[in-house]
């Protein structure tokens, strides 16, 4: 919404009159007629863009400003490019533009003002002229224009390979192609006379023309490159710098362009024209008689090795140092891509990869300089018939244990992941395994990968991986504490403000509960599904539960949960997913003390219970021990309440004959023993002290669930008659201490007596409480042998015409 003030500004230009706009008009022309442009050209300026910006009509202004405006485009002053480019936006058809720049001003274009045509362009055709202009200017020689008419064309065209390249032909691919040969491999290699030109190329006036230098100081002998240093540059050296800048986006996407005309033309200048021999390039000189297009991977390869090699010298500043850095990632991933475009030349680079990543390898502070280097192994080893163990080690073993609280690398590391993820999981058996060290990412910083983790979890979800994973998960608050808990061990003593040391710090360096620690810090998979001592360990780590990254983390881990379910029940047996089940159970009593952690987490396990059940109903028959023994305990109905429901439930649904023939009259007449004490026990006793009453679902649920039991084994429908003729009498005393609210104690007793008088005919109560299949998912609308059908038709048409 705007301010005030700007909704003010706003309805005066809304309802400015004609008359004033004319007039508004001439003063505007006669101020940018002025030789010195003031603020109130300025403040003008300002105003007719809100005027214009403001009326959904497009206006037309006179041919005289008009006219100014487009001269202020070329201003040396950028304030006035801006405001010329967004004015004449807002006035300007789509098809005016045309005609606007002819080849003698073309080379005149800034940005402001190629957004300005860019964003006028009528069709394809009208940025495919542009381009044609733009490429025009690029043949001419640097002394025929402006210094400045070069440095501006490059950005253009990469702006429109990025948003529109069909407009390219192949013509423009091939001239283009051959531009940035020259400027990649024939640039001046002696320092221009000007002044410096600012930016990482800095330095005094140099009155005689020097050789380039390197950046650890000595002269080059090479060719010029984005890392040779000077005292100012030519425009030729700073359009090698342009052409490196969008090298790999060129070369990723000039192959969508037509391939309508190829004119490629084999002839080029001399290898020795405007440089020296190249070292690089020395067992290559027939290069010059490749296509453009082979020709420009050609030098891109050299270009990239060069620097390489010149990122190996000491560079005497940091921000040298940084672009060092910063070139070497460019410079592998451009020779990943000539690599996928020329298969032949994988065998040519992977002899520098691998001694750059040899070189870097054991230095974290060029980890991510090394994750293109992790690209071009996934995209080539297997052609290269190389090793790529140690890559990965580094990548899923060392980089994530040890600068997991580096946020760079996190995106950076979760990206390459994501947009690799189909080879990873075909070519990378460590990936799966590697989910300890890859979750410490999430555990340090979960608001800012949550959304990665999302798109990656299911691919770490494996019938090897899922009961260690799922246990992983739930430990993500544990894991967070001791992350911090990591960091600050390595600082001074942490004390709280009461003075008080933090005991689960001195946990941390305590060597009896190292062990502890350090499986939840493991680097990989395979040591252990939990902790023996786990409920010790969440004593240890109970201060932590409000801590702000624990408290994020566990946010974040009822989601990763639905994930992993909805996954896992795609690659598990009935096995595994009985396993999952335990899991479920055993962990509902074993989880950080978090506010309102626990009860997302049992509503996440209760919803998938069900799921799994409903899937495989066998499983409860398999389990029937433990999820007995679980439903059997009373203190579960008060501190467990939701995951305690749907365990009830589910015994009371599917533990029949009909979902599993292993289901026995005593396997039935024990569920229903070991329910009916808990319903006993909580409906003829106030609840513990501390305790709430009984949720009444979970009443209504044993109650249920008896009567299904009984309605299978008749045996036992006269003592769920008695209890519930019982609970019948009691409440007609008054409240009860079990039931503190009269509406929910109306409501038990209304369902005790709907069972109570469905028991009175077996038959009808096991139909009604447990019916099959066929009655539960009716398709009457679709069977033409009933007359529903008819009736429906006859219905719809009666309410048609109507």
């Amino acid at each position: 919404m705007y301010s005030h003030g700007a909704e003010s500004l706003i309805k005066q230009a809304r309802e400015i009159q004609d008359s004033e706009l004319q007039k508004f008009y001439s003063r505007l022309v006669k101020l940018l007629q002025g030789k010195e442009l003031s603020h109130e050209t300025v403040d003008s300026l300002q105003r007719l863009y809100i005027i214009l910006y403001s009326n959904k009509y497009i206006r037309t202004l006179p041919p005289e400003l008009q006219k100014r405006l487009h001269s202020l485009l070329s201003s040396p002053a950028e304030q006035f490019q801006v405001l010329c480019s967004a004015v004449l936006r807002e006035t300007l058809p789509p098809s005016a533009h045309s005609g606007n720049y002819s080849q003698e001003n073309i080379s005149q274009l800034n940005s402001h003002a190629a957004a300005l045509l860019l964003s006028q362009a009528g069709s394809t055709a009208d940025v495919s002229s542009l381009c044609t202009q733009l490429l025009r200017g690029l043949e001419s020689r640097p002394l025929e224009g402006p210094t400045n008419s070069l440095t501006h064309t490059l950005p253009i065209l990469n702006t429109i390979l990025t948003h529109n390249p069909e407009c390219l032909t192949e013509d423009h691919v091939t001239l283009l192609s051959k531009k940035l040969v020259d400027w990649l491999r024939y640039a001046s290699i002696l320092q221009g006379g000007g002044t410096s030109s600012g930016g990482f190329f800095t330095g005094p006036r140099s009155r005689q023309p020097v050789p380039i230098a390197e950046l650890d100081g000595t002269v080059s002998g090479d060719f010029f490159t984005v890392l040779c240093v000077g005292q100012s540059f030519t425009e030729d050296q700073w359009m090698n710098v342009f052409s490196f800048s969008v090298l790999r986006h060129w070369l990723l996407t000039y192959h969508s362009v037509s391939n309508g005309n190829n004119t490629a033309d084999t002839d080029d200048r001399s290898e020795v024209d405007g440089s020296v021999v190249s070292m690089v390039s020395a067992t290559s000189s027939s290069s010059r008689l490749l296509p453009p297009k082979e020709r420009l991977r050609e030098k891109s390869f050299q270009y990239c090795q060069r620097l390489i090699e010149q990122s190996d010298r000491k560079a005497h500043k940091k921000s040298d140092a940084d672009l060092q850095k910063a070139c070497l990632v460019e410079a592998v991933c451009i020779l990943d891509c000539v690599c996928e475009e020329d298969a032949s030349l994988v065998f040519r680079t992977f002899p520098c990869i691998k001694a750059l990543f040899g070189r870097l390898s054991s230095d974290l502070s060029f980890a991510r300089v090394l994750l293109p280097i992790a690209q071009f192994y996934l995209n080539h080893g297997e052609m290269a018939t190389v090793d790529c163990g140690s890559v990965w080690a580094l990548v899923f073993g060392r980089y994530p244990a040890e600068l997991f609280n580096d946020p760079f690398l996190a995106h950076e590391l979760l990206r390459f992941l994501r947009l690799n993820l189909e080879s990873l999981q075909l070519r990378v058996p460590q990936y799966t395994h590697s989910f300890p060290n890859l979750l410490k990412f999430l555990a340090w910083d979960s608001p800012a990968v949550v959304d990665d983790f999302v798109d990656l979890l299911p691919s770490l979800v494996t019938a090897g991986t899922a009961v260690e994973l799922l246990h992983t998960l739930l430990d993500l608050p544990c894991l967070s504490a001791t992350l911090v808990l990591q960091v600050r061990s390595t600082c001074l003593p942490i004390s709280e403000l009461s003075g008080r040391g933090l005991l689960s710090l001195d946990a941390f360096r305590s060597p009896s509960f190292r062990g502890l620690f350090l499986f939840l810090l493991r680097g990989e998979a395979g040591s252990g599904d939990t902790i023996d001592r786990l409920s010790t360990l969440l004593e240890l780590l109970a201060e932590t539960a409000d801590w702000p990254r624990v408290v994020q983390c566990a946010q974040t881990v009822p989601v990763l949960l639905h994930i992993f379910f909805n996954t896992v029940i795609t690659v598990a047996d009935e096995k595994l997913l009985a396993h999952l089940i335990l899991v479920m159970l055993e962990r509902s009593s074993l989880l950080l003390k978090i506010p309102k952690y626990n009860k997302e987490i049992h509503r996440v396990f209760s919803a998938h219970l069900l799921r799994l059940c409903k899937l495989h109903p066998s499983l409860v028959v398999d389990q029937s021990h433990e999820l007995l023994e679980f439903s059997g305990a009373t203190a579960n109905v008060y501190s467990k309440e939701e995951i305690y429901t749907h365990v009830v439930w589910v015994l009371g649904e599917y533990l029949s004959v009909s979902c599993d023939s292993r289901c026995s009259v005593r396997l039935i007449t024990s569920c229903f023993e070991a329910l009916e004490a808990v319903l006993f026990e909580i409906t003829s006793s106030a609840p513990p002290p501390g305790a709430d009453c009984p949720a009444p679902r979970v009443v209504t649920t044993l109650m249920s669930s008896l009567a299904k039991l009984a309605s299978r084994s008749h045996d036992l429908i006269p003592r769920v008659s008695l209890f519930l003729s019982k609970l019948r009498t009691v409440t007609r005393g008054g409240s009860v201490a079990w039931c503190s609210d009269e509406e929910d104690l109306v409501a038990i007793v209304t369902r005790g007596e709907e069972l109570w008088s469905l028991l009175k005919a077996p038959g009808v109560a096991q139909s009604v409480l447990t019916p099959p299949a066929h009655v539960t998912t009716p398709q009457w609308h679709r069977d033409t042998n009933v007359a529903l059908p008819l009736r429906l038709r006859a219905l719809t048409n009666f309410t048609h015409s109507h």
